[in-house]
């Protein structure tokens, strides 16, 4: 089992705030905030249009079925993730899941942590993919805008629903079709990324925050609000609360969501737009109430009894951190075992108490319990029937609306 050695464990906090930071392409940037805004940086690679000016076709296809396969010759997969994004011993020295994974199989795992941005990963493999090479990877985890530009490029190998049974029945149903692969066909969630609303009672004298109108209109909270730096989940969040569908979004209602969030720039309700920095400044109580990621928010709860949060009656947004084989993968049967594995729900469990992210596995409540029962009864972690009919995504832009939207965005949040 190949791994690398692990620094010492981080403090709740710390590890929320690491988790996030990544996304956006900073160093207070340790994941989930990577995933998420880096979405902002699609400017700049302008979408799958921008490919053309690459020299890589928008819609250039390769031969997928043609790669083949080592799985059986060649006990390993290489599987590159995020930082700070799989279990790790007490002792920071093992990954028991995958560890446990080999001791079963054989299949020796080297484990990589090389995806700090959606778009800088994209950038490290796009030349390769392009010309029909091995990336060296045989299994990935990207965020879905990403996946669906991957996809469409036809960069991404099909899976075999004949070596994924646990994963094919296990999938919970908010995951199991999304308009960007429908019927999963080239993907599987790795976890949810819930965005929701976070207050802190002490700094709001008690009281709750549960709507965006609140977080934009509310006296009490003014200079003391904190939007994201992510697109999709401030305006889809947005979205639902003036009635819209964000996987439904037309340009009007993008634009009409961008002038209401705008007037809480203007009047100073707004303090500022942030990546998971946020968390912070929300558990000294400097931002009151803002727009969060879930996981930040299991994480500062276990260390301040003030932090809340509201699930919006108009509904909240999801995304996914997802699984995915590329093209000319040397182990493909290999990387389907593996997600194949993370979908038994005693595997699922160890990742869930550890990440604090939605797990996208149904039937984990037992295991977990067995190792936190907190996080067994925590509806952020394992959303309950109703909870996940509440869950909204926002759709796949075209490459000119990604653009438009993201331009716009950033015009917006002064990135």
């Amino acid at each position: 089992m190949e791994h690398h050695e692990q620094p010492e464990p981080l403090s709740p906090v710390e590890l929320a705030a690491m988790r996030r930071s990544l996304a956006n392409g900073r160093l207070a940037m340790t994941r989930r905030s990577l995933l998420r805004a880096s979405a902002a940086t699609a400017v700049a690679v302008g979408g799958l249009g921008a490919l053309s000016s690459c020299g890589i076709p928008p819609a250039g296809r390769t031969d997928a079925a043609g790669s083949t396969d080592h799985s059986s010759a060649e006990k390993r997969v290489n599987f590159s993730n995020w930082t700070e994004y799989m279990d790790v011993s007490d002792d920071g020295k093992h990954r028991p899941t995958l560890e446990a994974f080999t001791e079963r199989t054989g299949i020796a795992v080297k484990y990589t942590e090389d995806i700090n941005d959606n778009d800088e990963f994209f950038g490290k493999i796009q030349a390769q993919l392009a010309a029909g090479q091995d990336t060296g990877r045989d299994l990935i985890v990207l965020t879905d805008w990403m996946c669906a530009r991957m996809i469409s490029l036809g960069w991404i190998q099909s899976l075999d629903p004949a070596n994924l049974p646990h994963a094919y029945t296990n999938l919970a149903p908010q995951f199991r079709n999304p308009g960007w692969d429908p019927g999963r066909a080239h993907s599987y969630p790795w976890q949810g990324i819930p965005a929701i609303i976070a207050y802190n009672k002490k700094a709001t004298g008690g009281r709750k925050v549960d709507s965006i109108s609140q977080l934009l209109e509310d006296p009490k909270l003014k200079g003391r609000v904190g939007f994201l730096s992510e697109m999709r989940d401030s305006v889809g969040l947005t979205l639902l609360d003036m009635g819209k569908k964000p996987e439904a979004v037309t340009a009007d209602d993008f634009d009409a969501a961008i002038a209401r969030i705008q007037k809480g720039v203007d009047s100073k309700q707004i303090r500022r737009f942030t990546g998971n920095d946020y968390t912070n400044d929300l558990d000294k109580g400097d931002i009151a109430a803002c727009v969060a990621w879930a996981g930040d928010i299991v994480q500062l709860q276990h260390d301040n009894p003030d932090i809340a949060y509201a699930i919006p009656s108009s509904g909240y947004m999801t995304s996914t951190d997802n699984l995915m084989v590329p093209n000319k993968a040397r182990h493909k049967q290999n990387a389907e075992r593996l997600i194949d594995y993370f979908y038994e729900p005693k595997a699922a469990a160890r990742l869930a108490a550890y990440i604090n992210y939605a797990c996208p596995v149904d039937g984990v409540r037992e295991e977990l319990a067995k190792i936190d029962k907190d996080a067994a009864d925590n509806p952020l972690i394992l959303p309950d029937a109703e909870m996940a009919a509440r869950s909204h995504s926002f759709r796949a832009l075209n490459a000119k609306e990604s653009k438009e939207f993201t331009q716009k965005f950033s015009d917006l949040t002064g990135a």
